[in-house]
């Protein structure tokens, strides 16, 4: 509060300054666009074929070396995501050098390198340029792709293409990709599990020797170096490089619809709807239309809180905290991209605005006065951006590789200053297609699908998967007549050891183990009848957070203080989690549960259960056709995959006596009550392997732990 109003004092006493000095009746005119000093550049061109660009700057004893290979995109088939493998994987080996020989040089100089499907980049203080070319010249001239390396990262992303389907933003850039571009362009392919199958360190051998050629490579240098340092270290470290033919590609440019096209992809249980309209346009870098549609589409969606997608979505309607849009340059093909996050029930909304603020900046011209506001915004990002010498290295290189004039960004500032009213309605009216656009949707089907098929010119929404594939709902199979919800929750009961016998339990333990970015993980649960629950997580064996319930109140502690709860979606979400038998008691706290059908789990025909809370959470609950046993549950917080179930002997069976057995007496069978001991949990962009090492029932658990 201090600090705020320090900061209102200081606003009143300058607003007060100003006042007396200015003269508010007259509106200050423009002046004329500044003069851009870029500062200076020189190029020469190696003898196999490296166009090289050194921009000297004696400021500080650094310096960096950025290659850049100019090939063109090409289609990678069902091996997509090989160019990608083979760029990370130059850095982690070479014929002379281990991955962590190659690590230990780095650090001790204190240098960075890495390595990309097209180029590298690599710094250092100037002192150290000699060791660092001689590790960079290494790794491009002799890399090895480790086999084990490639595994381990194939295993990594597999990992992460798992977790997509529960990710609104990631299904999202799949489904602008793939129907932007189409599936038969580069732009437009998407890596599935099923490319991770095909590969291998032969594929990533073949890409480096086919396109890792000095001929279709620049090199910028930036720092504490002059031109002629420049040629004799390249002559020293990358003359070895052998020239090639590198193939070149041609596809045919993707078009807008001819018609709004509405696409959906599911994301189970979601509660939000991730939203674009978007559709391919043909602006290269460096078209004379490119910095008055920059302007335009500042208007529309860019800024911080100026644009009208802003304006109007979050400060007006408030159904999101951002909205954007941009208009991407391409050599290729470029693309127009207008995208939020809102609620399930307000998508068809977001639709209508978005498109209505379309076509109000093709209809309606801007205020000069807004017009300036984004002009004063983008020129001053421009000088902030001439601050650093990386800026002007990229200025030298897109001249270069685009072929644009020599004074195309020393006149940048004159070019934006003479944007006009009427300039910026006809870059609307040429490049906003609201009528031709793709608008697409990630959400809840129901909630959704049946309020945007009015936004379709053929009345219908295509429905993808997450990975922009034409999808269909699964078929479910009827159940047949005699099975009930109560019917499946009955054979479950049965199938994990007795109604009876799980009610009489009175505390449980569980600890769970999992790992994280190299972390080991330890949950332990505690739970006792009827509402009391404890979660402790612990890393390295310390103790990093607690979550806690005792009927009335919930906590949650953590090295950022301690939060409680007597209200909200994270009370009731805890009060739900503790308690005990939760399928046992869902009629006791108001949970409605309806069998839907039969679906394909994993191979296996599992009755489908949709459970609801009273306040509205939705979770699907998948049971084993053939064992009654619960394999799958969906919710908004993720999939989790139910498996490994053990049984926990909790009263022994009974032996008949001699003289029993004598007269046909039996005995009595012991009793065992199963527990699932892993749980694979979808959480966000994570998965979480979860294996259940210990299980303790009865244990008489003090109330004392439970208390907030």
């Amino acid at each position: 509060m201090k600090k705020i109003i320090s900061y209102l004092l200081f606003s009143i006493f300058l607003v007060l300054t100003v006042h007396a000095q200015l003269d508010r009746s007259q509106r200050p005119q423009p002046g004329p666009a500044p003069v851009v000093q870029l500062g200076e550049f020189e190029s020469f061109t190696t003898d196999n074929g490296i166009r090289v660009i050194v921009v000297e700057n004696r400021q500080v004893p650094v310096v960096s070396f950025q290659l850049t290979l100019d090939i063109d995109p090409f289609l990678e088939g069902d091996a997509k995501g090989y160019v990608d493998f083979a760029g990370a994987l130059m850095r982690e080996g070479t014929a002379n050098r281990s991955k962590q020989e190659i690590d230990e040089a780095i650090d001790f100089i204190g240098a960075n390198l890495s390595t990309f499907s097209s180029g590298m980049f690599a710094s250092s203080l100037s002192r150290h340029k000699h060791t660092l070319l001689e590790l960079m010249s290494d790794i491009l001239l002799n890399p090895t792709f480790p086999e084990a390396e490639l595994e381990r990262r194939l295993s990594q992303t597999r990992s992460g293409l798992r977790n997509v389907p529960t990710d609104g933003g990631s299904i999202l850039r799949n489904l602008s990709s793939t129907l932007v571009y189409g599936p038969n362009h580069p732009y437009g392919e998407i890596t599935t599990e099923e490319n991770l199958d095909n590969i291998n360190v032969d594929l990533l051998k073949e890409y480096y020797n086919t396109y890792f050629r000095p001929n279709v490579a620049y090199m910028v240098i930036v720092g504490d170096i002059d031109v002629a340092e420049a040629k004799q270290l390249m002559d020293q470290y990358f003359n070895e490089w052998e020239r090639g033919t590198v193939p070149t590609h041609t596809y045919p440019t993707p078009t807008a619809p001819e018609g709004r096209r509405v696409a959906f992809a599911e994301r189970l249980g979601a509660s939000q709807s991730n939203v674009a309209v978007t559709y391919p346009l043909v602006l290269t870098p460096g078209h004379e239309d490119a910095i008055k549609v920059s302007v335009m589409n500042s208007i529309l969606g860019g800024g911080v809180f100026s644009g009208r997608l802003m304006q109007n979505l979050r400060e007006d309607k408030g159904y999101t905290y951002g909205a954007r849009s941009n208009i991407s340059t391409d050599q290729l093909v470029g693309r127009f991209v207008a995208q939020t996050e809102v609620r399930n029930s307000v998508t068809d909304s977001t639709f209508v605005e978005i498109l209505f603020e379309m076509d109000r900046l093709r209809n309606e011209p801007v205020t000069e006065e807004d017009l300036q506001l984004v002009k004063n915004f983008m020129n001053g990002s421009f000088a902030r951006s001439l601050e650093s010498p990386r800026t002007i290295a990229n200025f030298a290189l897109n001249i270069k590789r685009y072929n644009l004039p020599e004074d195309y960004y020393a006149t940048y500032l004159e070019k934006l200053a003479a944007v006009s009213v009427n300039d910026v309605k006809q870059m609307a009216q040429k490049y906003l297609k609201p009528d031709n656009a793709i608008l697409i949707a990630v959400g809840n089907k129901e909630d959704v699908v049946p309020t945007i098929e009015r936004f379709s010119a053929t009345g219908e929404v295509d429905l993808f998967d997450a990975f922009g594939r034409p999808w269909a709902p699964a078929e479910l199979a009827e159940a047949p007549a005699d099975v009930t919800v109560e019917t499946v929750l009955e054979k479950y009961f049965n199938a994990i050891g007795g109604k009876e016998n799980f009610v009489n339990i009175k505390d449980m333990t569980q600890v769970m183990k999992t790992s994280m970015m190299g972390m080991e993980i330890t949950l332990t649960s505690y739970q006792k009848a009827p509402h009391f629950l404890r979660i402790e997580t612990a890393m390295g064996g310390n103790v990093m957070s607690t979550q806690l319930f005792n009927g009335e109140k919930a906590a949650v502690t953590s090295p950022m203080g301690k939060q409680e709860f007597t209200e909200g979606p994270e009370f009731e979400m805890m009060k739900m989690q503790a308690i005990m038998n939760m399928e046992m008691n869902y009629k006791d706290y108001g949970i409605s549960k309806t069998l839907d059908g039969i679906e394909s789990v994993d191979g296996k025909n599992a009755y489908k259960v949709e459970v609801v809370t009273p306040q509205g959470q939705k979770t699907f609950e998948y049971y084993d056709v053939e064992t009654g046993l619960k394999i799958r549950t969906e919710s908004a917080q993720g999939a989790a995959k139910i498996s490994d179930y053990r049984g926990i002997v909790i009263k022994e069976g009974e032996k008949p006596s001699f003289f029993g057995r004598l007269f046909g007496k039996k005995g009595t069978d012991p009793v065992v009550l199963k527990f699932p001991h892993r749980i694979e949990q979808q959480a966000g962009p994570q998965t979480l392997d979860l294996e259940i090492v210990e299980i303790l029932l009865d244990t008489n658990l003090d109330d004392s732990k439970f208390e907030i």
